[in-house]
């Protein structure tokens, strides 16, 4: 424990911060003021809402050294799973690609599809951060995330081709970017988004919507208490701002993560890796409900009172978490793998290296049976 003499040193310290740093909060101040006349009431509309999630990493390992599988699925809100496979880190990259593709070159799957869009035949072509493993050098399990996000914006890709039935807004987990894709590629797959939801309409006279959610954002964490001093969005009813560009580009490191077509338009560099623009959202009613970063779409961006009234309905009966897009929460809910279904696919692991060890199987049942961390013993 700190001393007393120590705990009154820390504290002048810290005023001394604070004090030496209050032009920065001024200045978020003055960025931020202008939002609060710029907010908008959200009227409710009646849309149908379904949204995409696919299995978090952290979550979905099966895990035994020397072997980590990772499991990648993707659900929607009505439990249709739309993808299920296992991948490790050393799992061979040019087996992975054969599996998009049939024998005659057709895509066998979602990801094939997006692949044949995008005119490129291998994971490598797709992603500058797929590469195959060298020989005699570590592995780096990161790229099956990697892998995970290009099939969840696979299968989004495929969605927005089927038939609706009714006006239907898409709720993606997270916002509407990615820097995963090599290249314009990311640009060009955006461009098919918007035909294929242009198609839905003329087709079968079905507007088609596409937003995403966040559960945090460098903005709203930067300007968080800008926010509250200022009032902005501390209305007694459901409301949203649009976040102009530089605002959000002083909040990422790199700024064009935050740089769009309208900031490409203007002269800029061309934007590869956004799809939507931001908004902050508060569902709720009271002054102090969460608000949510939301990308909408960018050539959606003028319908943004229609696609957030759309949210609306849904996430006031967010549940657990309340004023959150319950279509989001329903999805998280079937795409996590736990309790008796995680370790039904924990014992595959160990059927696994049991077949594969032949008379030492025996081994692995006693190994089984000893504790991993004995060291946690001292918690009890």
């Amino acid at each position: 424990m700190f001393d007393p003499e120590t705990i009154k040193d820390l504290k002048d310290a810290i005023a001394d911060c604070i004090g030496a740093d209050q032009d920065v909060l001024d200045t978020l101040r003055a960025e931020i003021r202008p939002l609060r006349s710029a907010t908008r009431r959200i009227q409710p509309r009646a849309t149908t809402s379904i949204s995409l999630v696919g299995t978090d990493g952290g979550n979905n390992q099966l895990q035994f050294d020397p072997f980590l599988v990772q499991l990648v699925r993707v659900v929607d809100s009505s439990d249709n799973e739309y993808c299920l496979e296992a991948v490790s880190p050393t799992t061979e990259i040019v087996k992975l690609d054969s599996r998009q593709f049939n024998g005659d070159g057709s895509a066998r799957t979602a990801l094939g599809e997006m692949m044949s869009y995008l005119g490129v035949s291998t994971l490598p072509a797709l992603s500058h951060m797929i590469r195959p493993s060298q020989k005699g050098k570590p592995v780096s399990p990161s790229w099956v995330q990697v892998y995970r996000e290009l099939v969840e914006w696979a299968i989004l890709f495929s969605i927005l081709k089927k038939d609706f039935g009714t006006d239907t807004l898409i709720v993606c987990d997270g916002l509407l970017r990615s820097k995963v894709f090599a290249g314009d590629l990311f640009p060009k797959l955006l461009a098919g988004m918007k035909d294929r939801i242009e198609a839905q309409w003329e087709r079968s006279r079905r507007r088609i919507y596409l937003a995403g959610v966040a559960k945090h954002s460098k903005v709203l964490s930067r300007y968080r208490l800008a926010m509250a001093l200022e009032g902005v969005l501390q209305s007694d009813y459901p409301a949203y701002v649009e976040v102009p560009r530089d605002v959000e580009e002083k909040a990422y490191v790199w700024s064009e993560f935050a740089r769009g077509d309208d900031r490409a338009g203007e002269g800029g560099e061309i934007n590869k890796f956004v799809g939507g623009k931001m908004f902050l959202v508060k569902f709720g009613s009271q002054r102090r409900d969460p608000i949510w970063p939301v990308d909408i779409f960018l050539s959606q961006v003028k319908d943004s009172q229609v696609v957030l009234g759309s949210m609306l309905a849904d996430a006031i009966n967010g549940f657990p978490v309340p004023h959150y897009p319950r279509c989001l929460q329903k999805a998280h809910e079937n795409a996590a793998l736990v309790d008796f279904d995680f370790d039904v696919l924990q014992d595959f692991i160990y059927e696994g290296v049991r077949g594969s060890l032949g008379v030492d199987a025996g081994t692995l049942d006693a190994f089984q049976l000893q504790d991993a961390d004995p060291a946690q013993g001292r918690y009890r």
